[in-house]
């Protein structure tokens, strides 16, 4: 299941660029 940790990664770095 380490696609899994890929993809939270990516949606965590998204985030962390639209919050600023």
């Amino acid at each position: 299941m380490f696609y899994m940790d890929i993809i939270f990664s990516l949606i965590c770095m998204l985030l962390l660029i639209i919050c600023v």
